[in-house]
């Protein structure tokens, strides 16, 4: 169990006080892996995610990272520890830069000027389209482009755990393809994913090991081998997802 990185243990967390929507939720990923979790509309994949990187406190149970306890860790605490945060819906500043977003991503070391320029450079160097368009406003750009913006800005952290809220969604089918293999690689370079998508199909294929909820509560999880087609748990997310998967 030492290669687990991030992980909620019997996880309960409610809204608004009394809506609960985690229900002693069980969930562990490993460095060097993309852990992926899938489920319905409702199943509380994103509040997983945000519960994670503690934008929301939790009723019951804890959260360890790197097998310490980050259960009343405030987010930028966490982001300190090398957690970062890519949410579904567009977290950028539009009337600024691409670069002045970036920078904002450099906050918490803002008075190391080399980590910032070796930040920014690494950005670059990654994501060559953003070089180009250093000096234009965000608002300017695709929103595949912008994407890479958030990507950008998430590694900046140097972050060990990088937590992903629906990263294609809406993205054409050529940007989405990228974005899968540069989450499927920061995995390789070591650092532990965790991916919540509704694209069933592309997260089984990048996925070294995927968790299935419903209503709130673990349903089901297995490896990367046991989604493979002729499988229980592939032929039963077949059917109670309504996806073909491979």
């Amino acid at each position: 169990m030492s290669d687990i990185s991030i992980a909620l243990h019997d996880v309960t967390v409610a809204y608004h006080g009394d809506i609960t929507i985690l229900n002693g939720v069980n969930v562990q990923a490993r460095a060097g892996q993309v852990t992926g979790i899938i489920g319905p509309n409702g199943a509380g994949k994103s509040t997983v995610l945000k519960t994670m990187f503690g934008f929301l406190p939790l009723r019951t149970g804890s959260i360890t990272l790197h097998g310490r306890d980050i259960s009343r860790m405030a987010p930028d605490e966490r982001a300190a520890m090398g957690v970062a945060f890519v949410p579904q819906h567009r977290s950028l500043f539009g009337d600024l830069s691409v670069e002045d977003n970036l920078l904002l991503g450099c906050w918490s070391f803002k008075r190391d000027k080399a980590r910032i320029r070796r930040g920014i450079d690494m950005v670059y160097d990654r994501f060559p389209i953003l070089a180009t368009k250093r000096n234009d406003p965000v608002s300017s750009m695709s929103g595949g482009q912008q994407r890479f913006v958030e990507f950008g800005r998430a590694l900046l952290l140097e972050p060990s755990v990088i937590l992903l809220d629906e990263p294609t969604a809406m993205l054409a089918p050529k940007i989405s393809k990228e974005l899968y293999s540069l989450i499927r690689a920061f995995a390789d370079e070591g650092m532990t994913v965790v991916l919540v998508d509704q694209n069933v199909r592309r997260c089984a294929e990048i996925s070294d090991y995927m968790f299935i909820l419903e209503l709130g509560r673990n349903k089901a999880e297995g490896t990367h081998a046991q989604f493979h087609e002729g499988s229980e748990l592939h032929d039963m997310v077949a059917t109670w997802m309504d996806y073909k998967i491979d």
